[in-house]
C-alpha cells in the first residue's frame, strides 16, 4: 500500500436500506436526497411567479416576484423541506434538526409543501372553472412539490410498511449538553415562534378561507414533522428542566399579543379562546384526572354567566337594581355553580361509565329547558326566558373601564384587549389551580379511580367524595370563565348552553378539546381549545358541518395519536406500551443522566 493510500481519508460509506425495508420509489440514496432537494427549490423559485391570471381568487396570485399570502406559505413548506433533507445527509450544522436522520421528518416536510400547494391548485380549478386558469407559476409549483414528496418516498423506508413514513424515529442520539442560559434561549425562541405562528393564523382575514385552511395543513404536517424528528420531545424535556421559566414565557407571549394586533376583532377571537380553554380545563380535571364522562359540562358555564348576569347591573335582570362588584360577582358565579355541580354530582356520581354520561347529559339539558322556560309565563321571572339578560354593563376594575379603549405605550387597546389580558389572569390562576390539585394526595386520588375505581377503593380511597370533589371543583372553574364571558357578550342567552351546535359554547366542544388535546395534562386542552375555535371561526362553511369535523378529528387522531396531540406521559405509556420509544433513558434525550424519565417526558 502506497504513502498516499494511507493518509487518504476513507469515505464515509451511506447508511445502507434495512433489510425488507426497501424505498417505495427506487433510487439511489443520493439520488433521492437530490431529487427532494430540487423539487423543494422548484417550489420556492416558483412562488415567485404568477400561479393565475384571473384576480378574483381570494388571495390575489396574478403577480410575479411579490409572494401572496398561499405563496408564503408554500415558500415555507419547501424551506422546511430543504432543511430536513440537508439534515438527513447529516450535512454540518444541522444534524440537530434530524438527529436521527430519519426519513419521517424529511417525507412529511414534503407532505406540508404538496398539501399547501396542491390544495391551491384545486381551489383555483374549482373557484375559476378549470386548470385552464393556471398560469405557468402554478403548474411548476405543481410539479416541484410533487418531486419533493416523490424523492422522500425513495429515501429508505423506516419501516416494513408504509405507515412508517408517518411514525417517529426508533432511536434519538444523545444530545450535546448545552448551558442552562443556552437552554432557556432554546425554550424563549420556540415561545416566540409559537407566538408568531398563533399571530399569523388569527390575522388571516375572514373572507380568505383557501389561506386559512392552507395555514392549518401546513402547521399539522410542520408539527408532525417536528415529532418524527424527535425535536418535539427534546422540546419537552427542556420545558420539564425549566418549567416554571417556560410556563412564564408562555403567559408573557400571551400578554403581549393584543400588542401586535390592530384589530380589536383578533382580541375578541383571543379571549373567547380563553374563556373556553378554561373551561376545558375544568372539565380535564373531571375527564382527563378522574376518568368520568361529563357530557352536560357547558351548563356550568351557563350557570356562572347568567348569576353574573343577574347581579351585575342589567336593567333587564331580575335584581335590576344590584350592582356587584367583579370580585363579588365572580364568587357569586363560582359559588352557583359550585352548588349546581355538588347537587348533579351528589345523586349521579355512584354511577359509572356510560349511565352516567347519559345522565349528565340529561342535567346539560335540564338547565338548558329550565333558564328558558323561566320567563314568567312557563314559570318564574328570573332568566327572562329566551330573550335573556341583555346590556350586561361592562367591568371596572381599580377604576380602569375594561369598556373603553385605553392608550399605553403608544398602542391602542381596545375593549377586547382589555378583557383579553384580564381573562389571562383568570386563565394563570385556573393553571396553577389544576398543577396543583393534580400534584396534591387528592390528585393522585383521581388518577388512581380513572385507573381502576375497585382497586382504588378496595385501597381505602372513598371514590364517591373524590369524584364530587373533582365535580365541584370542575363546575367552580367553570363558573368564574362563565363570569367573564357574560360581560364579553354584553348578554346571556340559553340557546349556546347545548350538546351540540353550530359554534361554541357547547358541551361536544369542550370535551373534544380536551380529547384531541391531550387527556390530563396543562396545555392540552389550550391547545384543543384554540384550533378548535379558531377553525369554525375563520372557517365559516364548517360551522354547519361542525359535529362531522370534530368526528373525523377524532377518528383520525384516535389511529395516528391516541393520547392526544399533547401527550400525558402515563397515557403515552399505556397506548404505546411495546413502542421503541416508551423507556429512552434520559440521557437520549437531554444528553444529561441526572434527570429521571419521569421528569423528561412530563
Amino acid at each position: 500500500m502506497t504513502t498516499n493510500e494511507l493518509t487518504q481519508t476513507p469515505e464515509t460509506p451511506e447508511a445502507p436500506t434495512p433489510t425488507g425495508n426497501t424505498p417505495l420509489i427506487p433510487l439511489p440514496l443520493t439520488a433521492a436526497r437530490a431529487v427532494t432537494l430540487i423539487g423543494a427549490l422548484t417550489t420556492i423559485v416558483s412562488a415567485f411567479l404568477s400561479w393565475t391570471w384571473k384576480a378574483d381568487f381570494a388571495d390575489d396570485l396574478t403577480y410575479s416576484g411579490d409572494p401572496s399570502g398561499l405563496q408564503i406559505l408554500a415558500i415555507i413548506g419547501a424551506l422546511i423541506t430543504l432543511l430536513f433533507t440537508l439534515s438527513h445527509g447529516k450535512i454540518r450544522g444541522l444534524r440537530w434538526l434530524n438527529p436521527a436522520a430519519a426519513t419521517a421528518p424529511v417525507f412529511l416536510a414534503a407532505l406540508a409543501a404538496f398539501a399547501v400547494v396542491w390544495y391551491t391548485i384545486l381551489a383555483i380549478a374549482f373557484e375559476l372553472g378549470g386548470l385552464v386558469n393556471l398560469d405557468p407559476g402554478g403548474w411548476i409549483a405543481a410539479v416541484g412539490s410533487a418531486l419533493s414528496v416523490a424523492g422522500a418516498l425513495a429515501l429508505p423506508r423506516p419501516g416494513p410498511t408504509f405507515k412508517h413514513y408517518f411514525a417517529k424515529t426508533d432511536s434519538l442520539p444523545a444530545a450535546r449538553r448545552l448551558p442552562a442560559w443556552a437552554q432557556r434561549v432554546i425554550v424563549t425562541g420556540c415561545t416566540a415562534l409559537a407566538l408568531l405562528v398563533f399571530t399569523y393564523g388569527i390575522g388571516v382575514p375572514d373572507e380568505q378561507p383557501e389561506v386559512f385552511l392552507s395555514f392549518v395543513l401546513l402547521v399539522i404536517f410542520g408539527a408532525w414533522a417536528l415529532f418524527g424528528a424527535g425535536l418535539m420531545e427534546r422540546f419537552s424535556a427542556l420545558n420539564a428542566r425549566h418549567k416554571g421559566f417556560a410556563t412564564s414565557m408562555a403567559f408573557l407571549a400571551a400578554a403581549i399579543f393584543p400588542f401586535t394586533q390592530s384589530e380589536d376583532h383578533n382580541a375578541n377571537i383571543g379571549v373567547n379562546i380563553l374563556i373556553f380553554a378554561t373551561v376545558a380545563l375544568g372539565l380535564n380535571i373531571v375527564v382527563g384526572l378522574t376518568g368520568l364522562l361529563d357530557l352536560g359540562y357547558v351548563a356550568f358555564l351557563g350557570v356562572g354567566a347568567y348569576a353574573a348576569a343577574l347581579v351585575s347591573g342589567s336593567e333587564f335582570s331580575t335584581f335590576s337594581g344590584v350592582q356587584f362588584p367583579f370580585w363579588a360577582a365572580a364568587l357569586t358565579g363560582m359559588a352557583a355553580s359550585l352548588i349546581f355541580g355538588v347537587l348533579i354530582g351528589a345523586p349521579t356520581l355512584r354511577l359509572r361509565g356510560d349511565y352516567l354520561a347519559i345522565v349528565t347529559l340529561g342535567f346539560g339539558e335540564i338547565f338548558r329547558i329550565a333558564v328558558n322556560s323561566l320567563d314568567g309565563s312557563s314559570g318564574p321571572d328570573i332568566t327572562n326566558g329566551p330573550n335573556g339578560i341583555p346590556s350586561i354593563p361592562d367591568l371596572e376594575l381599580f377604576g380602569f373601564n375594561l369598556g373603553a379603549a385605553h392608550d399605553i405605550g403608544g398602542i391602542t387597546l381596545g375593549r377586547f384587549a382589555n378583557y383579553f389580558l384580564l381573562m389571562l389572569v383568570i386563565t394563570a390562576l385556573v393553571v396553577l389551580v389544576f398543577t396543583r390539585a393534580a400534584d396534591s394526595r387528592i390528585g393522585r386520588s383521581w388518577i388512581a379511580i380513572r385507573e381502576d375505581e375497585t382497586a382504588a377503593t378496595a385501597m381505602g380511597i372513598n371514590g364517591f367524595r373524590v369524584k364530587l370533589i373533582a365535580f365541584a371543583l370542575g363546575a367552580t372553574l367553570a363558573g368564574l370563565a362563565g363570569t367573564v364571558s357574560a360581560h364579553v357578550t354584553y348578554s346571556v342567552t340559553p340557546q349556546p348552553y347545548q350538546f351540540a351546535g353550530a359554534a361554541p359554547p357547547n358541551s361536544a366542544f369542550l370535551l373534544a378539546a380536551v380529547v384531541l388535546g391531550g387527556m390530563g395534562t396543562v396545555g392540552g386542552p389550550l391547545l384543543g381549545a384554540t384550533f378548535l375555535y379558531l377553525i369554525p371561526e375563520k372557517l365559516g362553511f364548517l360551522k354547519q358541518y361542525e359535529l362531522l369535523a370534530f368526528g373525523l378529528a377524532l377518528v383520525l387522531l384516535m389511529r395516528f395519536r391516541p393520547e392526544g396531540v399533547i401527550a400525558n406521559r402515563r397515557r403515552q405509556l399505556e397506548f404505546h406500551e411495546d413502542g421503541p420509544n416508551t423507556a429512552l433513558p434520559e440521557q437520549r434525550v437531554l444528553g444529561d443522566d441526572t434527570v429521571p424519565v419521569s421528569k423528561a417526558g412530563a
